[in-house]
């Protein structure tokens, strides 16, 4: 059975991920807040009036109001994480195809090369090869135990498969919540910024006499501003989790198909 790691190990493991997380976050905000500060809010942006040049963009999006730097926090954030997540399930596929390594593996057990399985896996490494290394172990002890029916091994070694897999995959899908969560309250916190935008809006049209039309202006462009960034995180966070998930599922379809193929193969020759 594969050897579980130790409780204060997860835990320590778990600890890092979090922290991890959480400065990536705090980061990200004071970068977002940094750039609209000082980027967008360049007095190279801006005419004599205090508004934005024609056609600048940056001075545009800074009278966006004080929502936009959270949204470029939250940008970096999908940005960031979705990076993160990318060379982790990449490490976790292992150094070539996971698709050719499994039928690779498939037909050596097919010819009942345990060794040359395991040793493909040590040259595929990643969370896929350790978990059928894994079974593989699994496989040679119970074929070596005599006092074991062939039933009773089919099951331990799928019990071994699942045991590493429940061990190996969970960390596949860790910040993952974040990005998902990123999906909706990119959108909202966009929303709110465009309701705020609004608000200055229907006050400078509400002004006595004729209405503010640089305050009119300014709330508009900051609606509009607002409700394009929260837009654009919330897309990239989308295609990015989706992404992320699809890969996983690849890594867990693989993980089970090779499982299968090992149990069904100890029971055919066991019979």
């Amino acid at each position: 059975m594969a050897t579980a790691p130790k409780p204060t190990t997860a835990k320590k493991e778990s600890t890092g991920s979090n922290l991890f997380a959480s400065l990536t976050i705090v980061i990200c905000i004071i970068i977002g807040v940094l750039i609209w500060k000082f980027v967008m809010g360049h007095p190279g942006n801006f005419g004599e009036d205090g508004q934005p040049l024609p056609g600048n963009f940056p001075g545009m999006i800074y009278k966006g109001g004080v929502i936009v730097p959270l949204l470029f926090g939250m940008l970096l954030m999908v940005i960031v994480f979705s990076i993160e997540r990318y060379i982790v399930i990449s490490k976790a596929a292992g150094s070539g195809s996971v698709e050719v390594f499994v039928r690779k593996i498939q037909t050596l057990l097919s010819a009942g090369n345990i060794e040359s399985a395991m040793a493909e896996c040590d040259k595929q490494k990643g969370s896929v090869a350790n978990v059928i290394k894994s079974g593989l172990k699994k496989y040679r002890e119970v074929e070596a135990d005599q006092g074991i029916d062939t039933e009773q091994a089919s099951l331990a070694i799928q019990k071994d498969i699942e045991e590493a897999t429940a061990l190996e995959m969970p960390m596949l899908e860790q910040n993952l919540t974040i990005i998902a969560t990123l999906v909706s309250v990119g959108t909202l916190v966009g929303l709110l910024g465009t309701v705020t935008g609004m608000i200055k809006s229907f006050a400078a049209l509400a002004t006595a006499g004729a209405p503010d039309q640089a305050a009119l202006a300014n709330g508009i462009s900051e609606a509009l501003i607002n409700t394009a960034t929260g837009i654009a995180v919330s897309t990239i966070a989308i295609i990015m989790y989706n992404i992320f998930t699809s890969k996983i599922d690849k890594l867990t379809y693989s993980i089970d198909e090779a499982g299968f193929s090992i149990v069904q193969t100890y029971a055919s020759t066991h019979k």
